[in-house]
């Protein structure tokens, strides 16, 4: 499960919304805010990789968003 705080928290920060986001990683939008609500599948590895390129993320950021639920 990703951490939707975390990683809306990081979109806006870097002064992007989830539409600009989804197009830059070329996620289908609809598919993307299903992901962020956890309605449907979870982001890929490689979903979470162009995700983590675009915002520029660092690897504890990546691990806090996309695998927060599996670290003990």
């Amino acid at each position: 499960m990703v951490n939707v705080n975390k990683l809306k928290g990081k979109i806006v920060e870097c002064g992007m919304n989830i539409e600009q986001i989804a197009k830059e990683t070329g996620i289908n939008k609809s598919t993307f805010y299903r992901k962020m609500n956890d309605k449907g599948d979870s982001f890929t590895i490689s979903e979470a990789d162009m995700i983590a390129k675009a915002l520029q993320l660092t690897g504890r950021e990546v691990n806090d968003i996309f695998f927060s639920q599996y670290v003990a």
